[in-house]
């Protein structure tokens, strides 16, 4: 993904490197000599022993590296494949308009968002702006790049496709190159092979990125191969994409073109898009949608956020080249958007992700909307957080991060300097949640006649005959009181404004077509200081367009004056908001439906008796049905062999949550068992698509008792 300038400065780098590590490994025999002559012996801890993927451990995402490995379908047999296959299906179709792409490159890949079922640092990088894209890329530097079953869950939920990357460049991508197009039966079994991997984890396609010059006489051959992929994708995945990179030419040259044209264009007639290098100039965007034609929407003009000879600059201006494309009528791909994580911008990342994407939205507009289909459900969640809820209770403290626990993103619109008078919204990750790790907060200054609205959702949701319920829970302080205003329209162009708010409104009712009072439900179970409040709306014919928060005070109850000092601070907390028909109630088949199994068990003694545990849960139904649940939360109870106090044997009180499973299998790793314990109980609690969970007395359990007692 690089211009030929950068290549040569690349190559030029990389035999830099190759010098330095000439020396170093002189410097290091060195070493080896002088400590051999030492009369003191040195003991030296042995390397840890290569990655080997079919032994258990924790479940990681990595890519394939060699040809040899695609073709033997070595992936298949790994212990981590299971857990690298994608739960969340997608429902969106790409539509015929201006699109947006976004190729995700940061340090090589596969970091944080390499641990399947998540990892310990809270300042993850993540994307939460999804309404904005229409396709999603994870891109490496590897022969072939497989995305992390996190980005594509968190991406389908969101209504954008997911691809992975497969690239030669390089003496070694040559060779690959040698074998790749030796035949046309060999470009069609590695196109086979790669449908095969898409199918199978549950993405939606390739982007091909040919960075090697080869031979006139390979071109046929490499044709039959994007073909081949791009046909085998589409009868294998309705709606997929294979979209070639703008590198080597029809010739065989290694020339990047910047544009659509007649030395690309045959592979682009063959699939379903090009990615257009990002060193273009502002008459190419139109040009190549002139060549294009009726298919200009399929070229994908580049922008590298990191600025390399990009249009524009990229950075902080990388609207400016948005600009340009949209109207020059083509599609924008944008490269390497962790750029302002990567570089640290100021004051945070939180802050700087939401101020660069709110220039792209302003030059590019929004392109998904949500809700679309019912049960609608979000907790604000981005995956990440410094402690884990689940119905208003917390249930771990610890750090984390999982970009498949990520829920709906609000649309919140980008307020730069906001005023002191005014009330700030952010998505919080240290206010207690309702569920998971996150929340909307809003704070600041609001008069007692006043009212503050905030875009959270645009909808295209159908109403039908039956009422819906709107569920949603807050926790405010003093008189901050919290509710939501719903915009509907109908097929007759007739708009209607319904405001859900806990107590009659009577200071700007008149601003509403109607306010229907909420039904509070204070403190269910252990989660002081939530209230859930409930309505129900029957608006058959009529479409949900917007969501909005509005913010505003409680009626001041008779002879009781509102303080003196602070008269104006207003503080409340969204926790989640649930849509769903009313009839229809969540239904969790019962423990005894369900069959739960251990594998691979491995114990380690650590000291004085104590344990470690290792082992391989997995669950399904016993009827044989394939299960519809999003997500499983995975708790380990230890049993002591003897009652401790009075806690009938249990030394917990609580089950310890170990973390969330979003397909039937999670892998406890290194779990610490005291050597008073004789059992192990697992539990598993299933979660439902309107985010409400099972019972913990309902949920289905595995028991372990302990080795040696």
């Amino acid at each position: 993904m690089l211009s030929l300038p950068l290549k040569f400065d690349c190559l030029r780098r990389r035999n830099i490197v190759k010098h330095l590590k000439l020396v170093r490994n002189k410097l290091q025999n060195l070493l080896c000599f002088v400590k051999m002559s030492s009369s003191e012996p040195e003991l030296q801890s042995p390397p840890p022993p290569p990655f080997d993927p079919s032994k258990p451990s924790l479940p990681i995402s990595y890519p394939i590296k060699t040809l040899k490995d695609l073709e033997s379908r070595s992936y298949f047999n790994s212990f981590h494949y299971p857990f690298n296959k994608a739960s969340v299906p997608l429902k969106s179709v790409l539509p015929n308009r201006r699109r947006l792409l976004v190729c995700h490159d940061m340090a090589g890949g596969y970091l944080d968002d390499k641990w399947v079922q998540g990892g310990t640092n809270p300042e993850a990088y993540g994307i939460w702006h999804w309404y904005l894209i229409d396709v999603f890329v994870y891109f490496s530097h590897t022969l072939v790049t497989l995305p992390p079953p996190c980005w594509t869950n968190t991406a389908h939920r969101h209504g954008v496709k997911v691809l992975g990357t497969f690239i030669t460049e390089w003496d070694e991508g040559r060779v690959a190159c040698n074998e790749l197009l030796s035949t046309k039966e060999s470009a069609h079994m590695y196109a086979e092979r790669l449908a095969e991997l898409a199918v199978a984890l549950g993405f939606d396609g390739w982007l091909i990125n040919m960075e090697v010059k080869l031979d006139p006489g390979q071109i046929p051959n490499m044709k039959e191969f994007v073909d081949h992929l791009t046909q085998t994708m589409h009868s294998s995945v309705p709606g997929s994409l294979v979209i070639w990179y703008d590198s080597v030419t029809i010739h065989g040259d290694l020339h990047w073109q910047d544009q659509l044209n007649d030395k690309n264009k045959p592979f682009f007639d063959i699939c379903d898009g090009i990615f257009v290098n990002y060193t273009w100039k502002e008459n190419y965007p139109r040009d190549s949608a002139a060549v294009a034609g009726d298919r200009n929407f399929d070229v994908y003009m580049g922008v590298d956020v990191f600025g390399r000879s990009t249009f524009g600059g990229g950075k902080w201006n990388t609207n400016d080249a948005l600009d340009v494309i949209k109207k020059g009528e083509t599609s924008a791909a944008i490269f390497a958007p962790a750029w302002n994580y990567e570089t640290h911008q100021p004051p945070n990342f939180q802050t700087s992700q939401n101020r660069w994407w709110g220039l792209v939205e302003k030059s590019w507009g929004i392109v998904q909307n949500y809700p679309k289909d019912l049960p609608f459900y979000t907790n604000f969640d981005q995956g990440h957080g410094h402690h884990f809820s689940v119905d208003g209770a917390e249930i771990s403290n610890d750090p984390w991060n999982n970009l498949s626990c990520q829920g709906f993103q609000p649309l919140l619109e980008f307020v730069d300097n906001p005023t002191l008078d005014s009330i700030q919204t952010l998505v919080d990750f240290n206010e207690a949640s309702y569920s998971g790790g996150g929340n909307i907060t809003f704070e600041g200054n609001l008069e007692d006649n006043a009212f503050f609205t905030r875009r959270l959702f645009l909808g295209e949701l159908l109403l039908g005959d039956l009422p819906v319920n709107f569920t949603y829970s807050v926790k405010s302080e003093g008189d901050s009181q919290l509710g939501l205003s719903l915009q509907f329209s109908s097929t007759m162009n007739k708009s209607m404004s319904i405001l859900l708010a806990s107590q009659e409104i009577y200071q700007f009712s008149s601003k509403f077509s109607q306010v229907i009072t909420t039904r509070p439900h204070e403190k269910p179970g252990n989660s002081p200081g939530w209230v859930i409040q409930e309505a129900s709306i029957a608006m058959n014919g009529y479409k949900l367009t917007e969501i909005h928060a509005v913010c505003y005070r409680s009626k001041p109850e008779f002879n009781k004056p509102r303080p003196a000092h602070n008269p104006v601070k207003y503080f409340a907390v969204l926790g989640h908001i649930t849509i769903k028909n009313s009839e229809k109630k969540s239904g969790f088949p019962p423990s005894s439906s369900w069959i739960v199994e251990a594998q691979f068990i491995k114990w380690t003694s650590v000291s004085r008796g104590s344990k470690t545990l290792g082992v391989k849960l997995i669950w399904k139904l016993k009827d044989g049905t394939d299960t519809v649940f999003p997500n499983y939360n995975i708790y380990a109870k230890k049993l002591a062999k003897q009652v401790v106090s009075d806690r009938d044997g249990s030394l917990e009180d609580v089950p310890k949550y170990l973390g969330t499973a979003h397909v039937e299998a999670f892998y406890v790793s290194d779990l610490s068992v005291p050597c008073e314990t004789s059992s192990l109980k697992f539990i598993v609690q299933v979660c439902a698509a309107d985010g409400t969970c099972q019972k913990f007395d309902d949920s289905p359990t595995f028991s372990i008792d302990v080795k040696g007692q």
